[in-house]
Parts: C-alpha cells; structure tokens; sequence
C-alpha cells in the first residue's frame, strides 16, 4: 500500500538551536499513528547484544526500530517523536547513545527526550528507544455505499 509521511517538523526561533533535533511536530487528521514499543539491543534469538557498549546497544536498538517501523508500513522517517532511555548516571553514557540515534535520524531530527534511567528490562540491557510515527495511507477510493433495497 503506497504512503505519504503526514510528520512535520517545527524549529523554534525563540529557543536555542543548541539542541540535536526538532522542537515540535505535527500529524494532520486522518494520520494514522503507531505506538512502537521500546525498542531495545536484542537479537534474533533474544540475547542482549554489544553487553557494556552504550553504542553498541544503541546501533541494534535503531536496527529492530527499523524492522518494527516496517513491519507497521512506515520508515524512520515517519516518526514523530522519541525517547531514548540510557541505564546509567553517566552523562558520557548518554550521549554515546544519543549520537548514534541521531545520526540514524539523519535530516529527520525528530522532537526527542533522552534519559538517565536505574536499569531496563532484560539482562545485561544499557538502552532503549520508543518512537511515535505518523503516516498518510494512500487508499483507494470506495464507491458509494448501496441504499438498502426497499421490499
């Protein structure tokens, strides 16, 4: 089924372009949206890969994002926001993470929050990413419904 990204990205003038990525962004009506789970460093047989390498993790979470996105008819580019979680206290850690997202995002910097959080959910885990996406199907117009037939 063909589609459109229905996401818009809005930059704001009025604060500071240090940021890495969009400050807002928009769906139209009649977008459909898709909640994709966290998406986290596991491989085809649920291991937790790159054990102690932040960028590591991060490079396959961004893999199965991907495949999950796919999977629901959309593509990186038809997020809309995101949230990356990083098990550590460590600033460093965090943007190791960050940098490799966002350099997946490319042009795309879609409105992010990235996150310190005490541990995640499967062994050895260090990061995690939920995305929001929004996209326009394109489908083929139906023809007028039939009145009922009167007896």
């Amino acid at each position: 089924m063909p589609r459109t990204s229905a996401v818009s990205l809005i930059r704001s003038r009025s604060l500071s372009d240090v940021a890495e990525y969009a400050y807002a962004a928009t769906a139209p009506a009649g977008s459909r949206l898709i909640f994709l789970a966290g998406s986290c460093p596991l491989d085809e047989h649920g291991n937790t890969v790159a054990v102690g390498n932040f960028a590591g993790q991060a490079t396959r979470a961004v893999a199965n994002l991907r495949t999950a996105l796919a999977d629901a008819g959309a593509s990186i580019e038809d997020v809309i926001s995101t949230r990356v979680l990083v098990a550590s206290a460590r600033q460093q850690d965090l943007v190791s993470a960050w940098e490799v997202v966002r350099d997946a995002f490319g042009e795309h910097d879609v409105p992010s929050t990235l996150m310190g959080v005490t541990v995640l959910g499967y062994d050895d885990q260090l990061v995690e990413i939920e995305a929001v996406a929004a996209v326009l199907d394109e489908r083929q117009p139906e023809g007028p419904a039939s009145p009922p037939s009167a007896s």
